[in-house]
């Protein structure tokens, strides 16, 4: 076994004794000044990190709240968005936005004492259970989202979705009685949170934590991943579908005899070509919009996945690790590590209303009048663009 050397220092004398091996004993001119700076070094490191931690978290719930934020009020300010396929979009912004006002303010809080818990046990589990509730709605109201567009690509006549608010509502409410199934155990006596010593950290009862980390991630990113699969090979069956072949090239006297030709062999029929004519270009124009509809929903989805899995799959893998490899009593993990991955997944909630910005234009507009106060958006948005805002 090594012992650790224990070094003391003399402040009258400039000296510092060194002790090591009982029968070894050194001495050494130390410089008090140089001592102090290092002293100051430390105090203006720690006070700048603290500035940076404090900014950067503070900002990051700004933006959640505000994107958030937005996406309800666009939905009750326009009303042709008043509909019931956006009902799962402002159920997953109310959960991003319980995120951003009833956990991150605490967890800033947290992080700048430097992960200690500086409330009651009572307050701890309050806090957990508002943690658990609100990031397990949002990531099952992804899931929720994710089924119906795959329903609404792969089932366009039959599902009733967007013209029946009660399968929504009865949606949603699936959605928030699973997230409270999740968190009511610690409250019942199934497992108890761990609160001693400044911290408060989720019961790591290895059963609650199978349970917890199955039904609020691992079990919704299994079927997002299915759907997403089967979206995408629609698809691509579509793209198949809908590939243009270029027309052979036809010089003026081709055109001509062509003509002569046909005039030839039937007389004009003026009036039924025109209608046939018409009915082949709504056909056209029909399956285009359906084939681009069926590609920019693959896209979307898509962006949407790779967001969700690069912001919570490092910090589920950690927590279903946790129990064992740490007691059940005190935790093994490093502070700055497990901060990191939680702040992580917290970002989903801010990135959620990006990306339905990002990938849709309507949307988009309407957060900008919103911001800079203008109320006049109903009449800018066209027939064409509400079908896509509901869509998307």
């Amino acid at each position: 076994m090594f012992t650790i050397p224990t070094i003391q220092f003399s402040s009258e004398h400039g000296h510092e004794q060194i002790y090591g091996d009982p029968t070894v004993t050194a001495s050494a001119t130390v410089d008090p000044t140089r001592n102090l700076s290092r002293v100051e070094q430390q105090i203006d490191s720690s006070l700048a990190e603290f500035f940076f931690i404090g900014v950067a978290l503070s900002i990051i719930t700004l933006v959640t709240v505000v994107g958030n934020s937005l996406v309800i009020i666009a939905v009750c300010v326009v009303k042709k968005l008043r509909q019931p396929s956006n009902y799962l979009l402002v159920s997953l912004a109310v959960a991003d936005l319980s995120v951003a006002l009833g956990v991150m303010p605490f967890a800033i809080l947290t992080d700048l004492k430097g992960g200690k818990w500086v409330f009651d046990e009572v307050f701890c589990n309050i806090f957990i259970g508002m943690d658990v509730m609100c990031c397990t709605a949002s990531i099952l109201t992804l899931c929720a989202i994710s089924i119906d567009r795959y329903l609404g690509i792969t089932r366009p006549l039959t599902y009733p979705a967007r013209q029946n608010g009660q399968l929504m509502a009865k949606m949603i409410l699936v959605v928030w009685l699973v997230s409270a199934s999740i968190t009511l155990p610690t409250f019942c006596g199934w497992a108890q949170n761990v609160h001693k010593g400044g911290l408060c950290l989720i019961s790591q009862d290895l059963g609650y934590t199978i349970y917890s980390t199955c039904f609020a991630f691992y079990i919704p990113l299994v079927i997002m991943l299915i759907l997403y699969y089967k979206i995408f090979q629609a698809a691509r069956k579509s793209s198949a579908k809908h590939q243009f072949v270029a027309p052979v090239p036809v010089g003026p006297s081709d055109l001509k005899e062509g003509l002569k030709m046909q005039t030839l062999k039937a007389p004009p029929r003026v009036p039924e070509d025109c209608s046939s004519l018409s009915h082949l270009l709504r056909h056209k124009h029909h399956s285009a919009s359906v084939f681009w509809w069926e590609q920019k929903a693959a896209t979307t989805l898509g962006v949407i996945m790779g967001v969700f899995s690069v912001c919570w799959l490092p910090f589920f893998i950690l927590s279903t690790m946790r129990p064992f490899v740490c007691s059940a009593e005190h935790d093994c993990v490093p502070v700055r590590l497990e901060r990191t991955l939680l702040w992580l997944g917290y970002a989903n909630s801010l990135m959620n209303p990006l990306i339905y910005a990002t990938f849709n234009r309507d949307l988009r507009s309407t957060y900008l009048d919103l911001l800079h106060c203008r109320y006049h958006i109903n009449r800018r948005l066209s027939a064409v663009a509400v079908k896509e805002a509901l869509r998307v």
